[in-house]
């Protein structure tokens, strides 16, 4: 049976989040009322997941208003509306959430109740993320043809969207439905978001598994131990092309090898409709920190050179098909409709 934790939660005035930087040793939830640490939960990874951060950054703008009055909320509003738009630079959930709140904001800019109303804003965001979580674990229950091993990268349960995930809701759905056996996560390097939340995710629901190193996925592969590869994504093009965690790219290369299919799952909120391909997406860079220490234990000297994307791009010819709560789409993909 699985237990009970959560990512993310609004109550009596405060944000409650988990840290995710503690898991899967230590579970410790954080509350806070300012957005300024919201801000640093976003860039330190104690909350990430480009839904889930789109969520925390409405609740952010929200608490920036909590003390504010007529005179002082645009001041207020605007500082923190950049303070989180700085945060990560690929996710494009995170600026469709701003953008959203900024217009509510702005449609009702000198209320008095301003606060309730970009609170109530954000809990709708909230609730919006969790039903398209819901209909995309239903909608990719079709591409499970046979009781499938899954393999999958990163995270992309709970622990990264408001709701019971992207890429984790179709395994869980399909689990749930006898239609996934066995699930292989790579650990997912530098930060292993597979070895540290994947595998918990997974405990928690009852899901077979094993962690493999990323480097191991081509031996699996090769020895028929894989059906079918499913990830998440931070930002979709509008020809197809997906940015997601570092790796997603080697990934999509191997199936198209082994003739696998590669499927994404995410919501239409990070189809970025204002690009034509992966080549305008902002590929966020991290501190060379994440490579060269683990849990804060140097592991290689700090005078050596690193290269630390966060994110690559997979071309969309490499797609076998992008899951979404509106459906299934398949290579060419379309999204202008």
């Amino acid at each position: 049976m699985e237990e009970k934790y959560f990512s993310i939660k609004f109550i009596d005035g405060k944000l409650i989040f988990l840290d995710q930087t503690k898991l899967p040793l230590k579970e410790e939830y954080v509350e806070t009322e300012d957005y300024e640490r919201i801000a640093e939960a976003i860039e330190k990874l104690e909350m990430r997941g480009a839904p889930l951060i789109g969520v925390a950054a409405c609740y952010g703008l929200a608490l920036a208003l909590k003390n504010s009055n007529r005179e002082t909320s645009s001041e207020k509003f605007y500082k923190a509306y950049e303070r989180l738009a700085r945060t990560r630079p690929t996710a494009v959930n995170l600026f469709n959430a701003l953008r959203e709140v900024k217009e509510v904001f702005e449609a009702n800019k000198g209320s008095e109740n301003i606060y309730n109303i970009i609170l109530t804003k954000a809990s709708a965001f909230h609730q919006d993320d969790i039903e398209k979580c819901k209909r995309i674990g239903e909608r990719g229950s079709a591409i499970f043809l046979k009781k499938s091993n899954v393999l999958t990268h990163c995270n992309t349960g709970k622990l990264a969207t408001a709701g019971d995930g992207t890429a984790f809701s179709v395994i869980k759905n399909g689990f749930e439905k006898g239609l996934v056996k066995h699930v292989y996560a790579d650990e997912t390097r530098p930060l292993l978001q597979g070895l540290r939340l994947t595998s918990y995710e997974l405990e928690r629901s009852g899901i077979p598994f094993t962690i493999q190193s990323d480097s191991s996925a081509a031996v699996l592969m090769q020895k028929g131990n894989i059906d079918i590869v499913i990830t998440g994504a931070d930002r979709i093009a509008l020809n197809g092309d997906s940015a997601n965690k570092i790796g997603t790219y080697n990934l999509a290369i191997l199936c198209n090898f082994h003739n696998i299919p590669f499927y994404i799952a995410a919501p239409t909120t990070t189809i970025d409709r204002g690009i034509a391909s992966g080549s305008e997406i902002e590929i966020e860079f991290r501190h060379q920190n994440e490579l060269l220490k683990i849990n804060e234990s140097q592991i290689a000297p700090e005078n050596y050179n690193v290269f630390t994307p966060a994110f690559d791009v997979t071309p969309s010819h490499l797609i076998s098909g992008i899951i979404t709560e509106e459906g299934i789409y398949n290579f060419p993909f379309s999204f202008l409709k």
